[in-house]
């Protein structure tokens, strides 16, 4: 596993998805990427059945700071060309929105600040489910820019092969209201149960307490997965930090299975890809 420099370095200067709706475990400080990343300069575009993983890292050293930037994608996303030409677009957003904000901190703060000086991200694509005729994929994202610390989540994107265009796991739903009702009481009893595990104390959300209420799907990561390969028939809710508890208390992953009362709040056009979980 890869420890990336710039934690290593705010360490040293600050020293001043299964069914049944329970969460998918601790968080963790930042994601860490499973392969070593190879310094390649744009994505690879071979034929489908070449497709090949991609890996993109760019590091610098410069006047007491470090920038750290990694993002990847699996080869599933690689065998699709629009869907690759998209993330490749991002990625080098990505890079260039960093190192003007960088080069910025570096004359901000002139003096010795390894913490103000410093930038970090991570980014990695993972495949959720491949069903005929859509791509789930999830991404751990971090990023550091100055401070006691960074923050870190998850993003969903859902690739439709047949229209060619992606969409966020919400999107696949009427709407998130539409979604919460289906869900009904159990999203919130589920994180509830969660909050009360990290916690050791039982959640009251009539307390008027900032991190006791129930969030809304609106606030949150909706993954689309699959338990059969044929159709999408589990759902993962993801609150990140400062979302469903404090930064210290981390994130929350809840998962469950697609009922018929979850079916009815997929909009028409996609109902044929989701199925009730068996």
């Amino acid at each position: 596993m890869r420890a990336p420099l710039f934690l290593i370095s705010l360490v040293l200067s600050s020293a001043a998805c299964a069914p049944g709706g329970d969460e998918a475990g601790p968080p963790a400080a930042a994601p860490e990427n499973q392969q070593a990343p190879a310094a390649l300069e744009s994505p690879p575009a071979p034929d489908a059945d070449d497709a090949q993983a991609f890996t993109f890292d760019d590091q610098e050293q410069r006047d007491g700071g470090t920038r750290e930037f990694a993002y990847s994608w699996p080869r599933d996303v690689s065998s699709i060309d629009a869907l690759a030409e998209q993330l490749e677009k991002e990625r080098a957003a990505a890079l260039a929105a960093q190192k003007r904000e960088w080069e910025q901190s570096l004359a901000d703060f002139p003096g010795d600040c390894v913490s103000c000086k410093s930038r970090g991200f991570e980014k990695e694509w993972q495949v959720v489910a491949d069903v005929p005729g859509y791509l789930s994929l999830s991404a751990k994202l971090y990023e550091y820019t100055g401070g006691a610390h960074g923050n870190y989540g998850k993003q969903s994107l859902v690739w439709d092969k047949e229209r060619d265009r992606s969409l966020a796991g919400i999107e696949l739903f009427n709407s998130p209201v539409a979604l919460e009702n289906a869900l009904g009481a159990g999203l919130c009893e589920a994180l509830d149960r969660a909050r009360e595990r990290k916690r050791g104390m039982a959640v009251d959300r009539s307390s008027g307490g900032p991190f006791n209420d129930c969030p809304g799907l609106d606030e949150a990561s909706l993954f689309i997965g699959s338990s059969n390969g044929q159709t999408f028939d589990r759902i993962g809710v993801y609150f990140g930090p400062y979302v469903a508890g404090a930064y210290a208390e981390g994130d929350y992953e809840l998962n469950f299975p697609v009922t018929g009362s979850v079916l009815d709040a997929v909009k028409p056009e996609y109902a044929k890809a989701f199925s009730v979980k068996r």
